[in-house]
């Protein structure tokens, strides 16, 4: 009987130092998955010095929380991240909302992390002394828009439109003048302004300008937020892995990404998992206005 026992724990503990073999060597294949570096871009960053000034001490706390090395990757417009991550020139790219949705329909990217900040909308303004007081009565009407393809100033504004019953090619005129068109709507160039509403008071600030002069006729809902994705080749595991660090880590983050004054629009927000369903809007918008091959 005593003997019998004696095989059977010998069995037992046989089996778990085999258990723990395998688990330590799963871990270490998994571990050897890992890329030994990641090349990091931001879709709406020119050149390397913008880069670093921007997102400079992002990447070191990154490069802390991964223990990976990361390396910068200048792309030279929002949509030539695509290619990039297609190729596996990058591994990592940060882009907002219309620029995520080029990225994932050409180059398949998976969306890791969004950040969620707390005051991004689309805005509609006109003079204070102006009749308009709602987007139907825009109709026959000239708008400034940021430009082509911006998430709050051109498909979020335009969505808001076709939800008030106007065409956008026909009912109004739109014209693309970035942040001038604030001192547009002053002069009297356009009949309405659409930003965003966590630019507006900046923008007024730069432009010198005053907001009594100024009323907003409307206010859209929250944004889909802007994304870090990565590029598809990398391994599962570790893309779970890097998600949930940069998710126990947000605090940390956050603060590094707000060290820089450009990036302030993101004070209050939060990292949140990344869903691809948030931006079937921008999708939509593209399919209404004709646009839906550039995805």
């Amino acid at each position: 009987m005593k003997r019998r026992n004696f095989l059977w724990y010998s069995l037992l503990f046989a089996f778990g130092c085999t258990a723990e073999v395998n688990n330590a060597d799963n871990q270490q294949k998994s571990v050897q998955n890992y890329p030994t570096k990641l090349k990091f871009a931001v879709t709406d960053i020119n050149g390397l010095e913008n880069l670093q000034s921007d997102f400079g001490e992002f990447r070191n706390t990154l490069e802390e929380i991964l223990n990976i090395k990361i390396e910068f990757f200048p792309v030279e417009n929002p949509t030539a991240a695509a290619p990039a991550l297609l190729s596996g020139l990058v591994d990592i790219v940060f882009a907002g909302p219309s620029e995520y949705l080029i990225l994932n329909s050409r180059a398949k990217a998976i969306p890791i992390i969004a950040i969620q900040r707390i005051n991004y909308h689309s805005i509609f303004v006109v003079r204070a002394n102006s009749k308009i007081k709602s987007l139907s009565q825009l109709k026959g009407k000239t708008i400034a828009m940021r430009k082509i393809g911006s998430t709050s100033g051109h498909l979020a504004p335009t969505k808001l439109l076709m939800d008030a019953g106007l065409n956008p090619k026909t009912d109004v005129k739109i014209v693309m003048l970035d942040d001038q068109g604030a001192q547009a709507l002053k002069k009297g160039q356009v009949d309405a302004w659409a930003t965003a509403s966590d630019r507006y008071k900046n923008i007024l600030e730069k432009e010198g300008l005053l907001e009594k002069d100024f009323s907003i006729i409307f206010t859209g809902p929250l944004l889909p937020s802007d994304v870090f994705v990565v590029k598809n080749q990398l391994s599962p595991n570790f893309i779970v892995d890097i998600r949930q660090r940069m998710l126990d880590n947000q605090e940390k983050l956050l603060q590094s990404i707000l060290t820089s004054k450009a990036n302030q629009k993101y004070k209050g927000g939060k990292f949140t998992p990344a869903d691809d369903a948030d931006y079937n809007m921008i999708r939509e918008v593209y399919q209404k206005i004709g646009q839906g091959t550039f995805l």
